[in-house]
C-alpha cells in the first residue's frame, strides 16, 4: 500500500472493475435454508432495491445470518455489493464467510490503514482553506 489513501482507493476500486465485469452469476452455495426472520428481510431487501432504493442496511443481532442472508440477497439480485464493516477483523471475518457462500465469485475486501484522513480542501463562500491531515494506525 502508498502512503496516499487516494492512491490506495484508486487502486482499490481498479481490482474491483475487474472482477465486476466478471459475468459469472451469483449463486449461494450452503446447506442452509433461510429461516426465521431471514426469507421476509430478503423480501424486503429486494423490494427496496427494486423500488429504486441505492442503499439499504441489514440489522441484527450477532448470529443471526446477516451474511447468509445478504448472500441470499445477492442471488436473487444479481448485482455486487459494498459491505462496510467497523474494524479490520469483522472485515476479515465477513470477507471469509462471503467466500464460502459465493465461491464462484470474487469475494475482496479493503482496508484502509488510515484512522482518520481529511483531504486538503477549499471552501470558497468562506474563503477557507483546510491542510490536508492523517492518522495512520
Amino acid at each position: 500500500m502508498s502512503s496516499d489513501p487516494v492512491t490506495d482507493l484508486t487502486a482499490a476500486r481498479a481490482e474491483l472493475h475487474r472482477h465486476v465485469r466478471d459475468d459469472t452469476p451469483f449463486r449461494v452455495v450452503s446447506d442452509f435454508e433461510p429461516s426465521g426472520d431471514q426469507p421476509t428481510a430478503i423480501e424486503r431487501v429486494v423490494d427496496a432495491f427494486a423500488a429504486g432504493e441505492r442503499g439499504v442496511t441489514l440489522l441484527g443481532a450477532t448470529g443471526t445470518g446477516k451474511t447468509f442472508t445478504a448472500a441470499k440477497v445477492l442471488e436473487r439480485l444479481q448485482r455486487p455489493c459494498l459491505v462496510m464493516a467497523p474494524n479490520k477483523t469483522l472485515a476479515a471475518q465477513l470477507a471469509n464467510e462471503f467466500r464460502e457462500f459465493l465461491p464462484d465469485n470474487a469475494v475482496e475486501y479493503f482496508v484502509s490503514y488510515y484512522d482518520y484522513y481529511q483531504p486538503e480542501a477549499y471552501i470558497a463562500s468562506s474563503d477557507t482553506y483546510i491542510e490536508k491531515d492523517s492518522s495512520i494506525n
